[in-house]
């Protein structure tokens, strides 16, 4: 084979090889993620009313375990957790003056880009809830003891600073007035910006060191033909 047809598939080959991967995103947690001990704070879900001022401390609380009203709500599991305004799982809410609850999870794509984004998960809420991505409407969850779906798709994402928010709306009930947020992520997917260096055509310094090496092998391959046929 001519060397020149073999160094350009080496070069194919390395440019290739050196294209990202689509990852998983991070910063996308499921409520009460890693938390084994009930009544932990999660830091990663802000507590605000829908003006944004901190209320209740400004995080949730985890709710590990069973116990009232874990049960109508969706069982706990190892997965993720319920969070409630307080430690008190079952204390009783004002609809009136409290009934409007913003839970806010915010990660970074810087790095990445936005339009290869997405992501997939379900979540329940008491008393229903609506989940926005950069304030566009992904989902909505009718109630507390079923798993709704939310999907977010390319267009929806943007380069840095993402926010996802759930607004949860706590009606009054008879039998007491809790309120609560359960979330958990089944899929994400985001490729990082350097993949799209490959349509430049600008391999990496390994890449470059592999192409150097592979020239250097077909010159010492064609060099003693050239003398043999002389």
């Amino acid at each position: 084979m001519n060397k020149n047809i073999m160094a350009a598939l080496l070069v194919s080959s390395v440019l290739f090889t050196v294209n990202a991967q689509a990852v998983p995103i991070v910063g996308l947690y499921n409520t009460g993620e890693g938390i084994t001990v009930d009544k932990t704070t999660d830091t990663n879900y802000q507590l605000t009313n829908l003006s944004g001022s901190s209320i209740y401390g400004g995080y949730g609380e985890a709710a590990v375990g069973s116990g009232w009203p874990i049960s109508p709500w969706v069982a706990d599991s190892d997965t993720s957790h319920w969070l409630t305004p307080t430690a008190n799982r079952s204390q009783s809410f004002d609809p009136v003056r409290n009934g409007f609850y913003l839970w806010t999870l915010a990660f970074d794509l810087t790095g990445f880009e936005p339009s290869t984004a997405s992501f997939t998960g379900r979540f329940s809420a008491d008393n229903n809830a609506v989940a926005y991505l950069n304030g566009n409407p992904i989902g909505i969850a009718n109630d507390f003891a079923s798993w709704y779906s939310f999907t977010a798709t390319s267009n929806y994402f943007v380069a840095g600073l993402n926010t996802l928010e759930f607004i949860v709306v706590n009606i009054k009930q008879l039998s007491g007035n809790p309120t609560g947020l359960r979330v958990e992520f089944t899929s994400s997917d985001v490729t990082p910006i350097q993949a799209n260096a490959l349509s430049s055509q600008v391999p990496a310094p390994g890449a470059l060191a592999l192409i150097a090496v592979g020239l250097l092998m077909f010159a010492g391959v064609e060099k003693p033909r050239l003398l043999a046929s002389k």
